[in-house]
């Protein structure tokens, strides 16, 4: 859930609790007979013309000819029904969560299907040797920041990843958070052929949550029942209230076997599984905080772990914060609808199609941006792709501060390779190294693209090809 945590209850961001929709049953022992035949008659009519609208939504939209709300509502879910499939995850009552794939969320399947392949469709693309490690190191951080955010980690971007890039220690909760949920991003990568386990789980929780929570001990374990977790507003009105502490075990693992497709005994877009685990964790907030960013995290794990490789490269955290009430209504319209997940998938692929979108975009700028900037470094001979990479960024964005331990860090070699870099650069006079404290600071020269004019060797028949190994930035 998105929400800013506390120690003894978790206040969700302001809005509205969704009405929910009285049982489909009961109104259709309200209805005369002969309404109810006309209204199956027209439930194909009225299926296609559903955006998967939940009650609280439709209850606002002008009704079709000749029906009521209320009777055009019982038409949509006579028309959904028959469509929905249940899995192992169950609500306080025991009743199971189910889900349809309507016309809508199969385009998407395929479009981000076709978006994550294995490579993108531009010259040097992400998984060419030397900008496979930058690319990455960008979206850890890009995704450790904006999930932070969502949580309510209060801090600007620019210090957080000055924060991630030096390696310095965090300074207070917020960045810590930030830092957590970074190691955290890099542990699953290493994680991604092993079977989800509920000690791994408690594992996940742990980092995320390290030296961040009111109660130390309350750091990879569940929640306690004397512990009142609830998701509520300011006001008191409270939206969520998680299963029972004493079930925690029996669901973890129940969990874990449909992470690891022991079930159900039917076939689940890998996209999808990953979708529901994300909605499973927080459905059942099994620790007292951190929920909503060990849910992400194991979204994560789910997408690499059913071989979408690419997924490194994606962040979602930065589409869902900008639309948080989005987020937070997915889970509402879900649990106030006869447990349908299908708002909640819905909502996510829309998520992931834009944040493959926001990739591929992404990728094409840089892409052309760093062609623009090649076009200074190409003649020069025995600078590497990192150098080449930094010496772009240089152009780019002036008075950066370039330290050893952040060029080792974005590039992920060893810090002696990152030394060499550097000084090596600033040999040449295209670094400028300044002692601050006890470590070595680089600047680029005011005069960088006049010293790389002069230093160029001019090449009329190079070949644009050899371009390809810079990293995007």
């Amino acid at each position: 859930m998105i929400a800013l945590q506390t120690e003894s209850n978790i206040t969700l961001i302001r809005m509205k609790l969704p009405q929910k929709p009285a049982p489909w049953f009961k109104q259709m022992q309200g209805f005369p007979k002969d309404r109810v035949e006309h209204i199956i008659m027209q439930v194909n009519a009225l299926a296609k013309q559903d955006r998967y609208l939940h009650w609280d939504e439709l209850r606002h939209r002008p009704a079709p000819d000749g029906l009521s709300h209320e009777e055009w509502w019982l038409g949509i879910k006579l028309a959904r029904m028959p469509k929905l499939r249940s899995i192992p995850l169950l609500d306080k009552k025991q009743h199971p969560f189910q889900f349809g794939i309507p016309d809508k969320i199969l385009a998407q399947l395929h479009e981000i299907d076709r978006g994550l392949g294995f490579t993108l469709d531009t010259p040097d693309g992400v998984t060419a040797p030397g900008g496979r490690d930058q690319y990455i190191i960008s979206s850890l951080i890009q995704e450790s920041i904006t999930s932070s955010q969502l949580e309510g980690a209060a801090t600007t971007r620019e210090v957080a990843k000055e924060l991630l890039r030096t390696g310095r220690q965090p300074r207070d909760k917020s960045e810590r958070m930030i830092l957590n949920n970074y190691v955290t991003m890099k542990r699953i990568r290493t994680l991604r052929d092993q079977q989800l386990t509920p000690k791994l789980v408690l594992e996940l929780h742990a980092l995320v949550t390290a030296d961040t929570l009111d109660r130390p001990d309350a750091s990879g374990r569940f929640r306690l029942p004397h512990e009142d977790i609830r998701v509520e507003d300011q006001e008191g009105t409270i939206f969520h209230v998680p299963p029972d502490s004493n079930e925690l075990p029996d669901r973890l693992a129940a969990m874990c076997n449909f992470a690891n497709r022991k079930t159900p005994d039917f076939f689940v877009h890998p996209v999808v599984r990953a979708i529901i685990l994300h909605f499973w964790l927080g459905y059942d907030h099994p620790f007292v905080d951190g929920n909503g960013r060990t849910a992400r995290a194991l979204f994560y794990w789910s997408m690499l772990h059913q071989g979408y490789q690419l997924f490194e490269f994606i962040s979602i955290s930065q589409i869902l914060l900008r639309s948080r009430s989005h987020y937070a209504r997915a889970f509402l319209h879900t649990e106030t609808d006869d447990n349908d997940l299908t708002y909640f998938i819905l909502h996510q692929t829309e998520v992931i199609c834009e944040a493959v979108d926001a990739l591929h975009a992404y990728v094409k700028h840089r892409t052309e941006e760093l062609r623009s900037a090649s076009q200074r470094l190409r003649g020069l001979g025995g600078l590497n792709h990192r150098q080449q990479a930094l010496l772009a960024h240089s152009l780019r964005e002036p008075n950066t501060r370039y330290l050893i331990e952040g060029h080792r860090r974005s590039h992920n070699v060893a810090f002696q390779t990152a030394r060499d870099d550097l000084f090596g650069l600033a040999e040449k006079s295209l670094l400028v190294v300044q002692k601050e404290g006890r470590v070595n600071a680089f600047y680029a020269p005011a005069d960088l693209g006049h010293k790389l004019e002069g230093l160029a060797v001019k090449k009329p028949d190079a070949n644009p090809s050899a371009d390809h190994q810079f990293p995007l930035d």
